[in-house]
């Protein structure tokens, strides 16, 4: 539901639907900055001069990297500072990742500059999840937060075909101008538009010793931390998919030209749970809509196993499609209500809170893609056991954090 501030800064003036268009192209800029890449992987190993192409992964893992590093401080300075500067700040460190990404002549000046990116996108990242923590809470915010997933999610769909377009007609760099040029139409719509939510009375001093003890406070929280858990173990079952799709494709199906065709459809399945979520969230309750999203993922998972130790690690294409659907379905249920869920109890610290629960289970999705990644073999088995182990462990850590 809204919840009425009385204290709250000057009211935003946007519209619902266009507060929803804005924060769902700010929350994309991490899935663009990711997903536009994914058809370039091979391309830039080849002309970087990799020697295993599994260190392409790395390209998208950076940014996971550096959003950990953002996360520890974006918070907490948005609770001091407020929102909006956090977030241009941001968004001006992105555009400055996306510069030296432009001219990097190495892969470990790629690395660095990806890194940077990474840094600049958790500004609005966890800035916006507190603004958005400042005007809803509850089911109410995963209900904002499923509608704003649902438009944020045709971005992942259409972002590989961008990136392969961008190949047809210029070179691999290009992709970073593009994100240049994005971040630049971001911060001018969101400065002209949002207004501050967090008013002075409400804000708290950025000092590093009360932030570690209040951060140690929220690793004693238990809800906190069992939905934490459960967000950085679904987050890295993504992340573990982003950074292995392009060779499952190409190297297993054969498929690299059409590849951002079948990524477009399965990213649809988030859009499509999102919306359904956002239908039912109010009514059934974030909680008990996540746990029957784990249940799909455990089902599916085990049968894209199965089905991958059937026909020798590589499924029929037709059945593969339809199970990724379905766990990305199931992903677009859990985004959402899990943040909410664990931001629920922390209204009174939703900077810190955003950045706590954020950078923790980046980390985990690090970890997690970054271990199992290593393992692809050219089979689907280690695809489909990270989505089963991921879920499984999720489903437990929900569990064990379950109160009355």
């Amino acid at each position: 539901m809204t919840v009425p501030h009385h204290n709250a800064a000057r009211r935003s003036q946007l519209t619902l639907p266009e507060f929803i268009a804005l924060f769902a192209l700010i929350t994309s800029l991490t899935a663009l900055s990711i997903d536009t890449m994914l058809p370039a992987l091979p391309v830039i190993g080849e002309a970087l001069g990799l020697v295993d192409m599994r260190d392409t992964q790395l390209i998208v893992s950076m940014v996971i990297l550096g959003m950990v590093a953002g996360e520890l401080f974006a918070g907490p300075l948005s609770d001091a500072l407020g929102r909006r500067p956090v977030i241009l700040a941001g968004i001006a460190v992105y555009c400055l990742g996306a510069v030296l990404a432009m001219v990097a002549q190495s892969i470990e000046m790629l690395l660095f500059a990806r890194f940077i990116q990474g840094i600049g996108v958790s500004g609005p990242k966890i800035a916006s999840r507190a603004l958005i923590r400042d005007r809803f809470e509850g089911d109410g915010m995963a209900r904002i937060m499923s509608l704003i997933i649902m438009i944020f999610i045709l971005v992942p769909a259409i972002a590989p075909a961008l990136g392969q377009v961008i190949l047809l007609v210029a070179d691999w760099r290009a992709i970073f101008l593009v994100f240049l040029i994005l971040g630049a139409v971001v911060a001018v719509w969101f400065g002209l538009r949002q207004e501050e939510t967090l008013p002075q009375s409400a804000r708290r001093p950025f000092r590093p010793m009360t932030i570690l003890k209040d951060a140690g406070g929220l690793l004693g929280h238990r809800i906190v931390m069992a939905y934490t858990l459960s967000a950085g173990l679904i987050f890295g079952s993504l992340l573990l998919f982003l950074s292995t799709a392009p060779h499952v494709f190409r190297d297993l199906y054969g498929i690299e030209e059409n590849f951002p065709i079948y990524f477009a459809a399965l990213a649809l399945g988030i859009g499509f749970a999102g919306m359904v979520n956002s239908k039912l969230v109010l009514r059934v309750g974030a909680r008990r809509l996540s746990l029957i999203a784990l249940v799909n993922q455990i089902i599916c998972g085990s049968v894209l196993l199965w089905l991958g130790q059937a026909h020798g690690g590589v499924p029929p294409l037709s059945a593969f499609m339809i199970l990724m659907f379905l766990l990305f379905a199931g992903l677009g249920c859990l985004f959402g209500n899990l943040n909410a869920l664990a931001m629920r109890p922390l209204g009174h610290m939703a900077g810190l809170g955003a950045s706590f629960i954020a950078s923790f289970s980046s980390i985990m999705a690090f970890l997690t893609a970054t271990l199992i990644g290593r393992f692809y073999d050219g089979t689907v088995w280690p695809l489909a056991a990270g989505f089963l182990g991921t879920s499984i462990l999720a489903l437990i850590a929900m569990r064990v954090g379950r109160h009355s």
